[in-house]
């Protein structure tokens, strides 16, 4: 009991000597000494498989393990040939098995005599000098799974293996299972230090495993992380030393001394620092992985950018760059409702069909239509689109999100891809970056080769629909050069009642805003108007871009019979996006109001719909167009008396224009609201009604109704 009492002693000086050096302060004083012992010889280790085993032997040696799994000699050993038989791991163990042996041993005689345990952490250092810092921490850690792995091995088969009943009477290891609720706090603190202490091992690991092609250890990222090493290292093996001394603490010490807690002290101690450096080194390598991301990124992006600049014998590099994946299926048909692979597109026409999960009903009806109305099968088909979703990847993919992207796929009639995260951030930088992807769709098309024929065809597609084939920027400009301002390039199919008015030589009036007492008026009074004129004339409210008001417009309209509409919102949607799309097909084209009378017309038309009040354009035959403000063209209408008798002689139409002159002033206030597409519109635009320069605003809209 007297040498139980002085090894007790002996050990408590050791912890109280010792705790100066859990002082951060001090931490520079170890460093020093440890830099000292540092000369690696360029040993290459790969130490990932030797801490597997490191780990698989500290898994079985759990009191968990201990009490409800106590495994038979043959079971361990398969378990050991299923785990270590690689030639190279048993190379490996060859070549460092007299090193760890040396450090088991070292730590248990210093530890069994009472020795200091900072000197017993610096006399490993110095076994370990010729190895690097991971090294240097698996290494030590393979020597307490020796120790330890002895000690539980001996516990677990003393009372079904004659050898072991023996060696455990020599070491006089205590009957650790009839004492295993009085110990358990001891070995979950040596528990809980063994986990942190791999915890950090694999952490400082990771570091050595980082590209360097990507980082340097110059860089700050890494260079922070170099400095902390050496210090994680150190408590790793002070870890070490103090979890052998809790063992050597077990043999011969009494049953006495099983209940103290002191040592469990030290433990948690030594696993607080070491969670601590954890704490730091993982957020630190986090900001290692971010660079090297934000390097592989860039890499990628820029090859993607070299890629569209290079011309190639077909299109499947461009594609392959594009949607990268391990996957070799990586499209979803949607005609087939099966997963493709990228060989279905090769040496085709491809138009990318660009957006985020937040496309609206009308917008994807519509483009269906299209697409529908030029594909009545595979045979067909001269071109092909995808569907690339561009997704937030700093929002979580949720089962909502899941849904939506489901249900999207299932109304798509073309290629999709097979799941947005196929989409690398790189790709999604070069779409926003050099394709100006912002939140408006696009159709980006490629040539047979890959090449970018039309850095956005949607423009196309609305106004000519099939027409624009092949899509490309040459096809677009030939079809400009064919238009002229008429009633046709307005309503184009979208309403073939109105084009079967044109051919019969109908007055027609297209009106729009969502003044309802307005329209009222205006709607009644053109008709009067009308009828004593002897003109004929139709009427059909298209509302506003905006639906906002629109249904409530219609409605009305409807229960009022005040004129012709149309029901469905769909159309409403099309109108005003055709004209949109002219605006940015001519801006695209570099055409301006000052020299193309198109774009004047259509910027007077968008300019109609940012007002708050009505309008009107009134037609008779493709050309002769009449467009005005609605209070203008009311108070004028309201006068018709005083011009009703150039009808006869002019045209109603020409009088109209003629009786309209004098309501025009230099005050107004011509508001043109231009969503999507911004970094391609102009710092200076001409207002359509008086050829100044407009000042430019920002606004924000959300409307959802």
């Amino acid at each position: 009991m007297a040498l139980t009492a002085t090894t007790a002693a002996q050990k408590m000086h050791s912890i109280k000597g010792d705790r100066h050096l859990f002082s951060s302060s001090d931490d520079s004083i170890v460093l020093k000494q440890m830099h000292e012992t540092h000369k690696p010889e360029g040993r290459d280790i790969d130490v990932r498989p030797i801490l597997r085993v490191v780990e698989d032997v500290f898994r079985r040696t759990t009191p968990t393990f201990v009490v409800t799994q106590l495994m038979s000699q043959t079971h361990l050993e398969a378990d050991v040939r299923d785990g270590a038989n690689q030639t190279g791991l048993i190379l490996m163990l060859e070549a460092i098995a007299f090193t760890v042996h040396r450090i088991s041993y070292e730590v248990t005689y210093k530890c069994s005599s009472g020795g200091e345990a900072h000197t017993t952490t610096m006399a490993v250092f110095h076994v370990l000098s010729t190895y690097t810092w991971d090294a240097k921490a698996v290494m030590a850690l393979a020597a307490l799974a020796v120790n330890y792995g002895e000690f539980w091995l001996t516990a677990q088969l003393h009372t079904v293996n004659p050898l072991a009943k023996s060696l455990a009477l020599l070491k006089q290891v205590p009957d650790i299972i009839e004492h295993a609720n009085v110990l358990k706090p001891r070995f979950d603190a040596i528990n809980n230090l063994i986990r942190v202490m791999l915890d950090v091992t694999k952490c400082i690991i990771e570091f050595t495993e980082l590209p360097s092609e990507y980082i340097s250890p110059e860089s700050p990222e890494m260079g922070t992380a170099m400095t902390h090493i050496p210090t994680a290292v150190y408590w790793v093996v002070r870890g070490v030393v103090a979890c052998i001394s809790q063992t050597i603490a077990l043999i011969g010490i009494g049953h006495e001394y099983i209940s103290s807690t002191t040592e469990a002290w030290e433990l948690s101690t030594i696993a607080h620092k070491l969670a601590n450096i954890h704490g730091h080194l993982t957020k630190q390598l986090e900001l290692c992985h971010k660079h090297i991301e934000e390097k592989m990124h860039h890499e990628a992006y820029q090859t993607l950018v070299r890629l569209f600049e290079t011309i190639h014998i077909d299109n499947m590099k461009i594609l392959r760059a594009l949607f990268y994946s391990k996957d070799d299926l990586p499209l979803f048909d949607g005609f087939t409702k099966k997963r493709a692979s990228l060989d279905v597109l090769r040496r085709k026409i491809v138009m990318l069909f660009i957006s985020d999960l937040d496309i609206r009903h009308e917008e994807l009806f519509v483009l269906v239509q299209i697409y529908n109305d030029t594909h009545h099968g595979k045979a067909e088909r001269q071109y092909e689109v995808v569907w690339l979703p561009v997704t937030d990847r700093h929002h979580p993919w949720t089962e909502n999100r899941e849904a939506d992207f489901n249900r999207l796929v299932s109304n798509m009639p073309w290629y999709t891809l097979q799941h947005p995260s196929l989409l690398q951030p790189p790709v999604i930088r070069y779409i926003r970056d050099v394709w100006h992807f912002d939140k408006k769709p696009i159709l980006v098309v490629l040539d047979p080769q890959g090449k970018v024929v039309c850095p956005n065809a949607i423009h196309m597609i609305w106004i000519w629909g099939s027409l624009a084939y092949p899509f490309t920027s040459s096809r677009e400009e030939a079809l400009w050069k064919e238009e002229t301002w008429k009633l046709e390039l307005l309503v184009d199919e979208i309403d073939p009642v109105i084009l079967s008015w044109i051919r019969e030589g109908q007055h027609i009036c297209l009106y729009g805003g969502d003044d309802i007492e307005w329209i009222r008026k205006f709607t009644k009074l053109l008709r009067q108007v009308a009828h004593d004129a002897k003109v004929p004339i139709e009427m059909v409210y298209v509302g506003k871009s905006n639906p906002k008001g629109v249904k409530k417009a219609t409605a009305v309209i409807k229960a009022e019979n005040l004129s012709n509409y149309w029901e469905d919102p769909a159309i409403i949607w099309f109108f005003w996006v055709r004209l949109e799309s002219m605006w940015h097909s001519k801006m695209q084209r570099g055409r301006s109001i000052e020299d193309d009378p198109i774009m004047q017309e259509v910027m007077q038309m968008l300019s109609f719909d940012g007002s708050d009040e009505g309008w009107a354009v009134i037609s008779h035959s493709s050309y002769d167009i009449l467009k005005s403000h609605g209070k203008t063209l009311y108070d004028c209408l309201l006068n018709f008396d005083t011009w009703k008798e150039n009808v006869e002689l002019e045209g109603f139409i020409p009088a109209l224009a003629k009786a309209l002159l004098p309501y025009h002033t230099h005050e107004h206030c011509t508001r043109l609201i231009l969503p999507g597409d911004t970094q391609q519109i102009k710092e200076k635009v001409i207002c359509a009604q008086c050829k100044r320069p407009m000042e430019k605003y920002v606004l924000y809209r959300c409307c959802k109704d």
